[in-house]
């Protein structure tokens, strides 16, 4: 990485043995495929907890995937930037994951190591069942997903403010 590099992390979340709760693993997994920025760094962050908080400490700029209950149509792609990825973590509805990503980023902001980019990107889940794969409509979604966590990085390597459309 060179010292004009800003460094990302694409933090993939949820359960890869619950179906579609880890639709953000498998988001991750389809990102890190077409990846060879070496400034942006995948993280498996599981189901989150704070022990990720060093790792995500002074970034610029931090996509969280996940699934996410939103009442939608299985398989929509939902991307919420800065303030409203905010605002939707304080209300903390539609996941159980959103709970430990908001303490992360409370922690964060706390540190004053907040970064000035964040995206939460998530699928609407159809099912929560014991599973390794995704149902069909997840499983479509999903290189969608990555296309925009891929999208928002390239914008933010160049400090643009993407128009990011789901």
């Amino acid at each position: 990485m060179t010292s004009e590099a800003k460094s990302i992390a694409v933090v993939g979340i949820g359960n890869s043995l619950l179906t579609d709760d880890g639709a953000g693993i498998h988001t991750l997994e389809r990102f890190a495929e077409d990846n060879n920025d070496d400034g942006v760094c995948c993280l498996d962050g599981g189901t989150v907890g704070l022990a990720l908080l060093d790792r995500l400490s002074n970034l610029d700029g931090l996509v969280a995937l996940d699934a996410m209950i939103l009442g939608k149509r299985p398989g929509a792609v939902t991307v919420l930037q800065g303030e409203d990825m905010d605002s939707h973590l304080r209300n903390q509805r539609g996941s159980v994951h959103e709970v430990g990503l908001s303490d992360l980023m409370d922690a964060l902001r706390l540190r004053g190591e907040l970064p000035k980019h964040r995206a939460l990107i998530g699928i609407e889940p159809e099912d929560m069942d014991w599973g390794t794969e995704p149902t069909p409509k997840v499983a479509a979604a999903v290189p969608k997903a990555a296309a925009l966590a891929e999208n928002l990085v390239r914008e933010w390597r160049t400090d643009g403010n993407p128009e990011v459309r789901a």
